[in-house]
């Protein structure tokens, strides 16, 4: 598919209503530039699929986002910031009924068929953030950021602290909420006019105006809506597709009336459904489970017609287009380099493997784009681009390389500090997304520059957090594998031990322990219960499979089972339910020969234990979004909640290891 296709496919889904086939879509494409040849179809295909531009309707139709979503009525439900100053947020609020590359300053709403003023509100960006959390809780910032010039440049100027004040555009109700006699419950009802240029109908709904039993029912089919989009989808590449295709999995009773407000939804009424970390972002996922880690480099930017140059690179684990390339091209010629080897040694490092036919393939096209590029080349017109393009370039060249050779070292990924591999491919995507934008003659604005050397101290800075923690998880699994070979004093007998690794669902709290492979299911279960300061206040049962949305009695595991023998049996992964409230899954790491003195003990862990009482993850992150956040009064109930000393990032090493000796909490175990 050639470029100008491509953007005539986005055209084509920006304007289509009524289902379509890929006969449709194909003599469109055709009629804008014919090509020759039969895999036309066949991309136009993959590229819709792969990036779910579209909704399957059947085996032969799709249906666009704007098809879907056009003309489609949801709940907004203004808060009391809102009400108290007479205006009203657009932020994530349209998510998905909204093109996406508008940004929320620029819709515009109309009440009674006149469009609503905009007006500006300004205040500490943090009373801002929670109005574009559904954007993704970690890009909140950035859209704050790029309401308008004056916010871009606050915070610019310090790219590690927020700015004291900020304005961002909003709707001028003041007339509305007067004239509508609005009181708190109350609601509007938004309709898209004009999905594609983002325009909306509002209308007032009564607090007292929808029967439960309707809501009740819209609920249901959200969290199903959800569910399904996870089951099927995954965690996707960003929220916002999660939530486009909850709406669509759940079917047209969530995109009708009655309705909660997506927010209201999210945040207050559902306990299946929370906001989860997925590596340096977020994702929306089942309520007490976690995102699943992957080895598999995403390279979410590719095309799946990929060029052979791509192709070749895609299959040696370097997810990057041609435009990547060229970019670390362009920093060699900055350099006034042009030693192919070297070139080709920053995008495929020395710890992956090119047989000659790849090396000769991707030698050759570097070589062409250095002649193509040569005879215009100006270091001097590059000099605002070419020293964050190089660093940006040597960020992605480390990144690459870390993952190969974690790849090729056989560690057991349990060993590895939570969602390494997601980490480091949001990483890689990120450089490899500004090295794209820098693949240019000319520099972009100032201000574009300076946001995108900002952003890549905040990728190395993490990039470096992440390295050290793989570094000490390969050091303990290095000496953990050297001890099974290595030679024992007295009797020969083996002494097998395990680490044991606990994670609360829903929670970024984890535990590492080692314990000895004679330890039982209820030994287990105390030092959980010790490593995690809870009183064991509730009933807790361990099985085999991940709960879902019923509990169910099979595969649960009696309590005098050993690790060994579960180990033994092919078992790594365990799960741990206490009460009703919490999921801890338990994973068995790779076996060890213990010393004749080891003792059970904590050897790592991060972030404070939620006291048990509380009602589960979703309350937790709650309570720390409004330490975090809230107002004076919001974080002193959340004190009264976790403790008035409670700290979210405290992680007590010796106090674990005290609990897990104390005199309640020992056991035959603790002295076999």
């Amino acid at each position: 598919m050639t470029i100008n296709q491509e953007e005539a496919l986005y055209d084509f889904l920006e304007n289509v209503t009524e289902p379509f086939t890929l006969e449709d879509i194909t003599a469109f494409l055709r009629m804008i530039e014919p090509k020759q040849g039969g895999r036309l179809s066949m991309e136009i295909t993959a590229l819709i699929d792969s990036r779910n531009m579209a909704f399957r309707m059947d085996s032969r139709r799709w249906l666009s986002r704007r098809g879907c979503f056009e003309n489609v009525p949801f709940v907004i439900n203004p808060t009391k910031l809102e009400l108290l100053n007479g205006i009203l947020i657009p932020g994530h609020r349209c998510i998905p009924f909204s093109n996406p590359a508008l940004m929320p300053q620029e819709l515009v709403f109309y009440w009674k068929g006149s469009p609503i003023p905009m007006t500006t509100t300004e205040g500490d960006p943090e009373e801002f953030y929670p109005y574009y959390y559904l954007f993704g809780e970690e890009y909140a910032p950035q859209y704050v950021a790029r309401d308008n010039p004056e916010n871009e440049d606050a915070f610019n100027s310090d790219p590690y602290e927020d700015p004291p004040e900020v304005s961002i555009k909003t709707l001028d109700m003041r007339n509305i909420y007067r004239e509508s006699a609005f009181v708190p419950g109350d609601r509007f009802v938004a309709r898209s006019r004009d999905w594609k240029a983002g325009s909306f109908d509002l209308e007032r709904v009564g607090k007292d105006g929808w029967a439960q039993a309707d809501l009740s029912a819209w609920l249901e089919a959200a969290e199903s809506g959800f569910e399904d989009a996870f089951s099927l989808l995954g965690p996707g590449s960003s929220t916002e597709e999660q939530i486009a295709y909850a709406y669509w999995y759940g079917g047209k009773r969530m995109r009708e009336i009655p309705a909660y407000s997506l927010e209201d939804f999210l945040f207050e009424k559902t306990d299946r459904i929370e906001t989860t970390a997925y590596g340096i972002e977020s994702r929306l996922w089942f309520a007490g489970k976690e995102i699943p880690d992957s080895r598999i480099i995403e390279g979410y930017m590719l095309p799946p017609d990929r060029t052979l140059v791509e192709d070749i690179l895609v299959k040696r684990q370097v997810p990057i287009s041609e435009y990547v390339i060229q970019s670390y091209v362009r920093d060699a010629l900055f350099h006034g380099e042009d030693d192919i080897s070297l070139i080709l040694e920053r995008i495929v490092p020395p710890s992956i493997h090119l047989e000659d036919r790849e090396w000769k393939i991707l030698a050759g096209y570097i070589i062409d784009t250095l002649e193509e590029f040569k005879p215009t080349y100006t270091p001097f017109a590059d000099q605002a681009m070419g020293p964050i393009r190089e660093r940006v370039g040597e960020l992605h060249t480390a990144v690459i390389d870390l993952l190969a050779r974690l790849n090729k070292g056989g560690i057991d990924a349990s060993w590895l500090p939570k969602h390494t591999y997601i980490v480091l491919s949001q990483i890689q995507g990120h450089a490899a997304g500004v090295m794209e934008d820098l693949d240019s003659d000319e520099a972009p604005p100032e201000g574009d520059l300076e946001a995108m050397d900002n952003s890549l101290d905040s990728m190395i800075e993490t990039y470096e957090d992440i390295k050290e923690l793989i570094e000490d998880a390969l050091n303990t699994f290095r000496r953990s594998n050297l001890s099974v070979v290595k030679p024992r004093a007295g009797d020969g007998k083996s002494n097998p031990w395990r680490m044991v690794q606990i994670s609360i669902g829903g929670t970024g709290v984890w535990r590492r322990a080692a314990v000895p492979e004679s330890y039982r299911l209820e030994d287990l279960h105390r030092l959980i219960q010790g490593a995690l300061n809870w009183q064991g206040a509730s009933v807790h049962r361990f099985s085999i499979e991940k709960p879902g949305k019923e509990r169910s009695d099979s595969g649960i595991l009696d309590n005098k089972l050993q690790i060994g023998a579960l180990c033994g049996a092919g078992i790594s992964e365990l799960i741990y339910e206490y009460g009703r409230k919490w999921t801890v899954k338990v994973l068995l790491l790779p076996r060890y020969d213990g010393e004749e003195a080891e003792a059970v003990r904590c050897v790592a862990g991060e972030g404070a234990s939620p006291p048990e009482f509380i009602d589960g993850p979703l309350r937790f992150r709650k309570s720390l979004s409004a330490l975090e956040r809230g107002s004076e009064a919001e974080k002193q109930a959340a004190l009264r909640e976790l403790g008035q000393n409670f700290k979210a990032e405290n992680f007590d090493l010796e106090g674990c290891n005290r609990n897990l000796n104390s005199g309640i909490l020992k056991s035959r175990a603790f002295d076999r």
